[in-house]
């Protein structure tokens, strides 16, 4: 009886047993992929709406930009062309410090005409001659050989600015920044005095006290500073015309 009793003992506990084994042996839950993948996407959206432009949006940024090229397009130009007139002041007194070194090496002015007069160059009569004694290249009157000047040489033949041209029909001419030959009138009648190439606003008129001058036409290319008849500094395409002695 007692053995009996206690088989049934066993026989009533083994269920329990077995189910605090399958508890104690149950895995920790993990999502599958497709319960994962819908968790991330209310992120993934949200972080597209953030980062996407609308067209009115891009329209807008690209009109910005327009506008601002617009506004620097012009202080670029006006920055631009400064640099290019204090390059061309600078090349004008080089140009008038060379000559006068010429003069005190030699006691003359190069190319003095046999009959004495003012010279000018870069006008109906090129520079080119002018700079090659100056640069003692292929020249007539450097005996000693001296360099005076030494300008650089253009970058583009085919349009030469701020430099010795290299073209056929310029070569060995002077350029300014602006594409046009400076312009030089020397004392060669040694009178101690040239003609103003202005009627005012430019120093002394209608003759100045120096032995050398240069000027350029300045930006627009233009002057009426070679006309027989001077006129003002000050008007008409005169105006940006770059000068040596003021």
């Amino acid at each position: 009886m007692e053995m009996k009793a206690f088989g049934a003992r066993l026989r009533r506990a083994a269920p329990i047993f077995g189910r605090a084994r399958l508890r104690r042996a149950a895995p920790i839950y993990a999502p599958d992929r497709s319960a994962r993948q819908s968790l991330a996407l209310p992120e993934r959206s949200c972080h597209s709406s953030v980062a996407a432009f609308t067209l009115i949006e891009l329209l807008v940024v690209i009109m910005i930009i327009a506008i601002l090229i617009g506004l620097a397009f012009p202080v670029f130009q006006g920055v631009q062309n400064q640099t290019r007139k204090a390059q061309a002041r600078n090349n004008l007194v080089q140009i008038v410090t060379a000559i006068s070194a010429y003069y005190a090496e030699y006691g003359k002015y190069p190319l003095t005409p046999a009959t004495p007069a003012d010279t000018t160059y870069g006008a109906s009569m090129a520079n080119a001659q002018l700079f090659n004694e100056l640069r003692s290249v292929s020249a007539t009157q450097n005996p000693r050989g001296i360099v005076f000047l030494s300008p650089p040489d253009v970058k583009d033949p085919s349009n030469p600015r701020a430099g010795i041209s290299s073209a056929a029909a310029s070569a060995g001419q002077y350029f300014d920044p602006w594409g046009k030959p400076y312009l030089i009138r020397i004392d060669t009648d040694y009178d101690n005095q040239v003609s103003n190439p202005y009627s005012q606003n430019a120093g002394g008129a209608p003759l100045l006290r120096n032995g050398v001058i240069a000027w350029s036409f300045g930006k627009d290319a233009l002057s009426q500073s070679t006309s027989v008849t001077p006129s003002d500094k000050n008007a008409g395409t005169n105006k940006d015309d770059v000068i040596s002695w003021q």
